[in-house]
Parts: structure tokens; C-alpha cells; sequence
């Protein structure tokens, strides 16, 4: 194994600084180090954080690798500056079994990228009708801990309920898609003065509100772990910011694009900004960025949703919703925190990690930590150009936006997968 001597970097914004990796993990950290044989990195003018962590990514193998594979989906998230990503379970055949989670967390373990983890089905088929092996799924060699019929709503609260109490035995998680089903039939994008106009039915802010609400009290009842996925609207925070007052068990997140993008975007009809839940106004973008800040969302996660050309160039009412995430989700959130390097550090790599049970990731650069850390230069600028993505698919709402900063370098276990800003392999 390569020892590396990364030299001048400045620590979550400290003063400039040497790390020492060697055997996979920061060896030695101080100034002027010196290490014979170790190859020497210049990182003057860069900043190291704990390597990204992502609770919320698509990586559609098995079933669509015309859309994405778990190698092609693991490079993005190095080139991203992620060391570990969550893998959604809506594969086909579908990740509800302990046979189907360890295929796909092989598969991430032989692309060497980033430590895949995958999530695990809280439904069979993601039907919403009985539950899945949860208990074979998190004995499994991939040792699952949370699970998601993400795309779909457990609407039913008996069975919302039972979920959560049955992953309580092994404080396993349960994160929900918050959409009432009955509230969305047909809709195409957010319901407002948009969606009037544009003559498109609409989905409404309560049908996210009022399953948070619902499973916040059911997870308060239980005295078990709620995760919400992708929160889209001010009521959303309102709902969380009383139910963490009063001591609930409950994290959410927050996606890059509900922190940047509103649902103006849909006037265009280009499907690229076709997403589930939709883009909401400026006023949900407001109170999702503040809560962001605030911690009352706990984490950004890209909720990274390739689909081939076919499923995304089409009619809009045809369009799968979805959209890119890994390779800007880093800085989309520079540029709606700022250079804020703890919070950043804490809402994409401390807090996720916790709460998906990666006990190596996470953690700050320092002395005998292991190397997970990626290096960002902050005065970089970049054009998104979607050709020069490494996802297979090109459903990137920011093609052509110049964007802040830009991932130099990612170590995983002290081994490179990304030196100057390209992927090692």
C-alpha cells in the first residue's frame, strides 16, 4: 500500500497542516512532516474533509444498468468526493431480500470505489403489503440497517407501524417517502400558481406533511428511528422542528436540488427538472436552507436518480421523475452554505455516517483515523458539462451552471480513487 504525504492542506478550514497516510489510515499530522517513499501531494490552498457520505443514491443494478451500474454510479461518487453511499432498493428484481442486498454490496466491494450500503426493501416488492426480511436482510454479510420503499409510500400505518417496531430489536431505521398516495394521483408537478397555469395537476405540500406528521407520532409511540427522505416543503420543517423539540427519534434530508431549484423550472417542460417529490417554490427553498443551517434537517443527500434517454427525453407526463446528484451535490451545497466547513463536514459525512452505522466513515482527518477524506480546492469554479460525467445518464438539471469548487482528490482507506480531479480507475 502507497504511504501519501499530502502537504499544506488546510483542515476543515484550519491553518494549513501535513497528513501522513499510510496502511489506510492518517498516520501522522503536523508541520513540515517528512516521509521517505511516501508520494507527496501539494495541497496548498485546498481544504480535507471526512469523506462524503450519501444516504440516498440510485444505482440501479441490478435490473437498469442502461441507466446506471453500481461501478458507474460508485465512480461518480468518488469524482463527488463520496467514501460510502447508501444503495436504494428499488432494483428489479427488488433489494427486499437478504439474496439481493449482498449482490449488490458485492458488487460495490469489487468496484473498490466507495463503500456501497445497500438499503434494504421495508416491503415485499415495495407493494406496501407485507413486510420484507428485514431480519434476514440485517444478518446478511451487507448488514443492513436501513430501510426504504423509497419511490413509494408505506401508506399503511399498521404496517408503518410494525416496521418500526421490528427494526427497533437491532436499531435498524425505517425512511420514508413521504407522499400520500390518495393527495398525488396523476400529479406532475408542485401544486400552486405554476401548475395552474401551466394547466399540470398539481401535488400538494400536505401530502408530504401529513405522513411526516403521522409517522413522527408513530415513531414517538414506538420509541423507534424515523428517517425522512427528501424533504420538499416549510410545513415539512415546521412538523420536524416540533417533533425534535419533544425528543422524537427522527433525522431527514434534504437534496441538493430542493435547495436550489423551484418549480419556475417546470415553465421550460423540459422533463430534466421532472423530480419526485417536485420542486417547490421560493419559500420552501428558504425554510429547507435555514433548517439545513439550523439542523433541523440533519443531512443533504443527492437522492442521485439516473435514467436511460428514453425514460427522461420525452413528454413530460412520460418522464421518470428524477434527477443527477453525486458529482454536484458537493457544490450546490457550498455554494447555499458558503464555505462553512464543520457544518458541511457534518451534514454530508459525520451525520449521515452515524446514522447509517458507518462507524469508519465520518470521521475528521487525524491520527490513526482511517483515511476516508476527500480534498477540495474552494477557489475553483466549474461548468457542468454533462458529457464529462461519469454517470451513464445525462439527467442533470445543472448542465451548463458554473458552479463552486471542485474535488481534487478522494481516499478511500487511504487508496486514491480520485487525484486531480480524475478517477483512478
Amino acid at each position: 500500500m502507497t504511504a501519501y504525504l499530502i502537504k499544506g492542506v488546510s483542515v476543515l478550514g484550519g491553518a494549513p497542516t501535513d497528513l501522513l497516510i499510510r496502511d489506510g489510515v492518517v498516520a501522522e499530522t503536523g508541520a513540515d512532516l517528512a516521509a521517505g517513499g511516501a508520494t507527496v501531494l501539494d495541497a496548498a490552498g485546498l481544504v480535507a474533509l471526512p469523506g462524503l457520505v450519501d444516504l440516498h443514491t440510485h444505482l440501479r443494478e441490478p435490473g437498469r444498468e442502461d441507466a446506471e451500474t453500481v461501478e458507474s454510479g460508485s465512480r461518480a461518487a468518488a469524482l463527488g468526493g463520496y467514501t460510502a453511499v447508501c444503495a436504494m432498493a428499488n432494483t428489479s428484481p427488488v433489494a427486499d431480500t437478504a439474496g439481493v442486498v449482498e449482490q449488490v454490496w458485492r458488487l460495490g466491494r469489487e468496484a473498490g470505489l466507495v463503500d456501497v450500503q445497500p438499503i434494504g426493501a421495508v416491503t415485499v416488492g415495495l407493494a406496501g403489503e407485507r413486510l420484507a426480511e428485514l431480519g434476514a436482510m440485517a444478518d446478511s454479510a451487507a448488514r443492513v440497517r436501513i430501510f426504504s420503499d423509497d419511490g413509494h409510500c408505506v401508506a399503511d400505518p399498521r404496517l408503518m407501524r410494525r416496521a418500526l417496531e421490528y427494526v427497533k430489536a437491532f436499531d435498524g431505521v425505517i425512511a420514508q417517502h413521504a407522499e400520500e398516495p390518495r393527495l398525488t394521483e396523476g400529479a406532475q408537478m408542485h401544486e400552486g400558481a405554476v401548475s395552474t397555469r401551466l394547466g399540470l395537476t398539481g401535488w400538494p405540500a400536505v401530502a408530504e406533511e401529513a405522513i411526516i406528521a403521522r409517522d413522527v407520532l408513530l415513531a414517538e409511540h414506538v420509541g423507534s428511528r424515523l428517517h425522512v427522505c427528501h424533504v420538499s416543503t416549510a410545513g415539512s420543517v415546521e412538523v420536524l422542528r416540533q417533533a425534535k423539540a419533544r425528543g422524537v427519534r427522527v433525522t431527514a434530508e434534504v437534496t441538493p436540488h430542493h435547495l436550489l431549484l423551484t418549480d419556475v423550472r417546470a415553465e421550460t417542460y423540459d422533463p430534466v427538472y421532472k423530480v419526485n417529490p417536485p420542486l417547490r417554490t421560493d419559500e420552501d427553498v428558504a425554510a429547507l436552507r435555514a433548517a439545513l443551517a439550523d439542523g433541523v434537517i440533519d443531512i443533504v443527500a443527492t437522492d442521485h436518480a439516473p435514467h436511460a434517454v428514453e425514460d427522461k427525453e420525452c413528454e413530460w407526463a412520460y418522464a421518470r421523475p428524477g434527477m443527477l446528484g453525486l458529482e454536484t451535490a458537493l457544490s450546490i451545497t457550498l455554494e447555499v452554505l458558503g464555505p462553512r466547513w464543520d457544518v458541511i463536514a457534518e451534514r454530508m459525512s459525520r451525520t449521515p455516517a452515524r446514522i447509517a452505522g458507518l462507524e469508519s466513515h465520518g470521521l475528521d482527518p487525524a491520527p490513526g483515523v482511517p483515511a476516508n477524506l476527500t480534498l477540495i480546492d474552494p477557489a475553483a469554479r466549474h461548468v457542468v458539462e454533462p458529457g464529462e460525467l461519469a454517470s451513464l445518464s445525462r439527467n442533470t438539471p445543472y448542465a451548463g451552471m458554473t458552479l463552486p469548487g471542485r474535488v481534487v482528490a478522494t481516499f478511500l482507506r487511504g487508496e486514491p480513487t480520485v487525484l486531480d480531479g480524475k478517477a483512478v480507475k
